[in-house]
């Protein structure tokens, strides 16, 4: 079997194991620009010509380099549909407490846009109220200055999978992307994260999306242009209101990525691949949804196996860092866990998932360029998949495992 790493691939042989590979359902994929065209001209709300004025000011938020969103695509098909010059657009790299991009990866992502685009700074932001979280909790928003003084603010995303939102895309690229360490660390914070409604794929009744959405509000986010994906690119393109852009897409998302499965298995390994194998932040989110998800696939007392290349090691940004400090200076999976349920600062949400599922599971990371990372944590490094690997396991491979929903049969 063939499985992503980097941007190429790795074969596997088990020959001494019982291996199943996953196959989604999949769908047909689309062309990013006509899709994106298409969803202009029929939005969830009012069309996009009519929501701003010829003398506004516009600031578009778009992803960053951990997120396959073709983002230049979808700003050059929304610069289309403006009825404002190019010097009245901003674009703001939506980092939250990721590494900023390079120079050279937003020519790649925005290409002739890219001049017009500023990273997030999140020790720079204006407060623009405060949202109702959970219980009476009121949360401060703060946002870029972009963001809080634009006239229109618009956002590019891509609603994929994600552990606590449910689905990815709408008002998080804002809010989370161009916010702060307050709302961030809230909305991410073990209160919240504890919350049952929270978990992957659930959108409704779940109050990290709905904290999100409330402070998309407070925003005044009034226009997003976001894609879903499959296993063989985009499979469409939504836009309009933020809610009913994430609804439509979850929607297409779950159907060509769900698997009805109730077996379990001694090692379950998850591919990842570019971009998210950069570093040992983004590539755990493969052991945690393939854990953490409506099915857990691996049995008690197996592990989980990704391939990744890690050539940024554990990661360059803030929230990179402090994950990476919690779980190198942790004894155990269960003192850390134990330790984070009293709180954490922002970026650190992912050691304490990961504990989590650490609990339960061993998480094999192989091919990494920086193994070193992997061995100072609660985890292991082997060279390749058939070392961490025993003979005679059930295998089940799940080639995409971030973008995999694996469900009660």
């Amino acid at each position: 079997m063939r499985l992503p790493l980097g941007t190429d691939t790795v074969d596997i042989s088990l020959p001494d194991c019982d291996v199943t590979v996953l196959d989604r359902p999949g769908g047909t994929p689309v062309d990013p620009t006509a899709a994106a065209r298409e969803a202009l001209d029929a939005p969830h709300g009012p069309p996009l010509s009519t929501l701003v004025d010829p003398t506004d000011d516009v600031t578009i938020v778009v992803t960053d380099v951990t997120r396959a969103t073709p983002d230049g695509v979808l700003v050059g098909a929304m610069m289309d549909r403006l009825p404002v010059d190019r010097e009245q657009v901003s674009i703001l790299v939506g980092l939250g407490l990721h590494r900023p991009m390079t120079d050279a990866e937003l020519r790649d992502g925005l290409g002739e846009y890219a001049d017009l685009a500023v990273n997030h700074d999140p020790e720079a932001t204006v407060e623009v109220g405060t949202v109702e979280g959970v219980g009476d909790d009121r949360v401060p928003v703060r946002v870029h200055p972009l963001v809080a003084n634009a006239d229109s603010v618009l956002s590019t995303g891509m609603v994929e999978p994600h552990q606590y939102a449910g689905f990815s895309g709408g008002a998080k690229t804002v809010v989370i992307g161009a916010g702060d360490g307050a709302l961030i660390g809230y909305t991410h914070g073990p209160d919240v994260l504890s919350r049952p409604g929270v978990r992957l794929g659930r959108i409704d009744d779940n109050p990290f999306r709905a904290t999100v959405d409330r402070a998309g509000d407070a925003v005044g986010l009034d226009f997003c242009l976001n894609v879903t994906k499959g296993p063989d690119g985009i499979l469409a393109a939504s836009a309009g209101r933020p809610r009913a852009v994430v609804a439509d897409l979850a929607a297409t998302a779950r159907e060509a990525l769900s698997v009805p499965l109730s077996d379990t298995y001694d090692a379950v390994i998850g591919g990842v691949g570019a971009p998210k194998d950069a570093n040992l932040y983004q590539t755990t989110r493969a052991f945690t949804y393939l854990v953490l998800g409506d099915h857990n696939p691996v049995s008690s007392g197996g592990r989980v196996v990704v391939p990744a290349r890690l050539g940024e090691g554990a990661g360059e940004g803030t929230g990179e860092t402090r994950f990476y400090d919690r779980l190198r200076t942790a004894d155990d999976a269960d003192a850390l866990y134990e330790a984070m349920r009293e709180g954490y600062d922002p970026g650190a949400q992912r050691a304490f998932v990961v504990a989590r599922a650490l609990r339960d599971h061993d998480l094999y990371i192989t091919n990494a360029e920086r193994p070193d990372v992997v061995e100072a944590c609660p985890m292991h490094a082997a060279a390749r998949v058939a070392d961490a690997v025993d003979p005679g396991s059930r295998v089940l491979a799940v080639p995409d495992a971030l973008n995999t929903l694996l469900v009660e049969a």
